[in-house]
C-alpha cells in the first residue's frame, strides 16, 4: 500500500511523516515518532488508553487514522511537561494517589485536560462524566476524581 505524507503539530513541533492510508493515530504517534506516553489498551476504543488531545477536544488515537491528522494540533501526555516541570495533573496524579499500575493514567491525564480546557472548575458529577469513556482496573476511580479536582484548584490559582 502506498504511503501518504502527513503533515500536522505534534506537542508545540511541526512533523511530517510518510503513513500508510490505514495507521491508526496511535501507532504514528508512538512508532513514527516515539511518543509512546499513548498507550494501545484494547483495539476497540473502549478502554481511553490512547486518549490524545486534538484541535481542541480529547479523542481516542485509535479510532483516527494518521492521514486524518493532517493540519491538526495534537497534544499526548509528553507535551503536558513544560520545561523539565509536571503539568499540575500530572503532578496532581501524582500527589492525590490516583494512579496505582498507571497503564490508564495517560489516557485518563488526557481527558481530564481536555475537562479543564472547557470547565476550569467542574464537579465531582462532571468529572465524572469527562471520564467515562476511560477504564481503570486498579484504582476504583475516587482518587482520580480528587487528583482532577486538585489540579482544577491549581490551574484556576496560576
Amino acid at each position: 500500500m502506498a504511503k501518504r505524507s502527513v503533515a500536522f503539530t505534534v506537542n508545540g513541533e511541526r512533523v511530517e511523516v510518510e503513513v500508510e492510508p490505514r495507521t491508526l493515530l496511535v501507532h504514528l504517534l508512538r512508532e513514527d515518532l516515539n511518543l509512546t506516553g499513548t498507550h494501545i489498551g484494547c483495539d476497540t476504543s473502549q478502554c481511553g488508553a490512547c486518549t490524545v488531545y486534538m484541535d481542541g477536544a480529547s479523542v481516542k488515537s485509535c479510532t483516527i487514522f494518521g492521514v486524518q491528522a493532517e493540519g491538526t494540533n495534537v497534544t499526548t501526555i509528553e507535551g503536558l511537561q513544560q520545561a523539565e516541570k509536571l503539568d499540575p495533573l500530572q503532578e496532581s496524579f501524582w500527589d492525590k494517589h490516583g494512579l496505582q499500575c498507571g497503564y490508564c493514567t495517560p489516557g485518563m491525564i488526557m481527558s481530564a485536560y481536555g475537562l479543564l480546557r472547557e470547565n476550569a472548575n467542574p464537579n465531582e458529577q462532571e468529572i465524572r462524566e469527562a471520564l467515562r469513556g476511560n477504564l481503570c482496573r486498579c484504582t476504583g476511580y475516587h482518587n482520580i476524581v480528587l487528583a482532577v479536582q486538585s489540579a482544577a484548584e491549581i490551574m484556576r490559582g496560576r
